[in-house]
């Protein structure tokens, strides 16, 4: 059941977001009066599963949940269709408007899926609030992860500025480091000393491939278990929703931040394990994944919600699209690392951002990181996405000369290849994920 309630998520969330993004070409192509001969809702390679035709536009959904596009007459798209432009062009058609015209149809896709990233995150902050954790409101310090010892932190620790500047949300400060160029700390220690802790210049790539985010978390005492998930480590070693962790390997545990420390320590190695079930104590043994976990999750205390006016949502939410633009496009750098090369995920990965259970919160923020993620992805200068059409229109606007079609034709091409070959990666390495580790 609970892969079925993500996959609706995933699939509603999806068609939402690609109806929109094809309407931001659809828009301003018959504002331009250009005939858009197809519009659909995913792909319908060989047959569709709806399809309707409304004056030029047919309209339908396709069986293929990968996408969706809108086919406009006189362009050089997915479908290469070529045998159109074989003939002499008509005034209705792509190639025959000015090439301003045609570089803001190309890039109305993008356009909306920023618009809308930044409306639904406006509403999120009206609706339901916003998460305000400042360090010093935590009695107990922060959760700092074990590999961040070798800096001179260490949990109990609170977090005062990064880079010169006042920490209003410690939530936030790992994304300051991994994504945001930032390099240095001030933090107060449990014995009440104040010290500046200053960091290497590629630190980000050191904490990623480390595997060392979120480097600074909530400090929490809740320590049972809410779930285990079959197949793991933790499955096997018989743990159960309910157990509270007393100790690991003769380590006692008040934190969760601790069980995080002992399983970081012990990865790839066997555990001795002390827990509170009822009212006996077990010892139970376990093995620690390579990836320091062993596959039970802990539902931490509830943080409470700063509810502003809805004039004061629009900045926050504003500044909250505005970082989730820059840290998805930050994050792309990972990606020629080994670590982030292995990272690639294809449709199961993004399915598993929404929960087992249906949480409207959490889908609109999903929602909203995956329109903006869709923006930064559909820009880059990629032939056969809408960043390839802008390079060659931007091209032809600074020349005076439009590329010859056979270029075109190539380009898309080759963006096609790249686009499969990207996806079997990142679904391939899905499946690995799933089946061998």
């Amino acid at each position: 059941m609970d892969i079925w309630i993500k996959a609706a998520q995933f699939i509603l969330s999806l068609s939402l977001l690609v109806i929109l993004h094809e309407f931001g070409h659809f828009i301003p192509a018959i504002l331009f009066k250009t005939r858009v001969e197809k519009f659909y809702l995913f792909f319908n390679p060989w047959f569709s599963l709806f399809k309707k035709k409304i004056k030029d536009t047919e309209w339908g959904i396709g069986w293929l949940p990968l996408g969706g596009y809108v086919k406009i007459a006189g362009m050089i798209d997915e479908s290469m269709d070529t045998e159109q432009l074989k003939q002499p062009a008509q005034p209705w058609e792509f190639r025959s408007k000015p090439a301003w015209q045609r570089l803001i149809i190309m890039i109305g896709g993008v356009v909306v899926n920023i618009m809308v990233g930044f409306i639904i995150y406006i509403g999120i902050v009206s609706y339901f609030g916003e998460t305000r954790i400042e360090s010093s409101a935590l009695k107990s310090g922060v959760a700092i992860h074990p590999y961040l010892q070798k800096y001179g932190l260490s949990s109990g620790d609170q977090i005062l500025r990064v880079d010169g500047e006042k920490v209003t949300n410690v939530m936030e400060v790992s994304n300051e480091f991994l994504l945001r160029n930032k390099h240095s700390l001030e933090v107060k220690h449990s014995d009440g000393q104040v010290k500046t802790i200053k960091f290497p210049e590629d630190i980000e790539y050191e904490l990623f491939e480390q595997g060392a985010f979120p480097m600074v978390s909530l400090r929490t005492k809740t320590t049972t278990i809410d779930s285990v998930i079959k197949g793991t480590p933790a499955d096997r070693a018989k743990l159960q929703k309910g157990d509270q962790f007393l100790s690991i390997n003769q380590q006692p545990i008040t934190f969760y931040d601790e069980i995080i420390t002992q399983l970081y320590l012990n990865k790839g190695k066997k555990v001795a394990l002390s827990v509170l079930r009822a009212k006996d104590t077990l010892e139970l043994t376990g093995v620690v994944g390579q990836d320091a976990k062993l596959g039970f999750q802990i539902d931490a205390d509830k943080i409470k919600k700063y509810h502003p006016s809805f004039a004061e949502s629009i900045p926050i939410g504003c500044k909250t699209a505005l970082n989730t633009l820059g840290d998805y496009a930050a994050q792309l750098k990972f990606l020629f690392t080994k670590k982030g090369a292995s990272s690639v995920g294809g449709f199961v990965s993004i399915g598993n951002l929404f929960p087992a259970v249906w949480d409207w919160e959490i889908f609109w923020i999903n929602t909203a990181f995956l329109s903006l993620a869709l923006a930064i992805m559909n820009i880059l200068p990629i032939p056969a996405l809408d960043g390839g059409h802008v390079v060659f229109l931007i091209y032809e606007i600074i020349t005076g000369k439009e590329a010859p079609q056979k270029v075109l034709e190539y380009a898309q091409y080759v963006g096609i290849v790249l686009l499969l070959g990207l996806m079997l990666y990142g679904n391939g390495n899905d499946l690995f994920k799933i089946f061998f580790k």
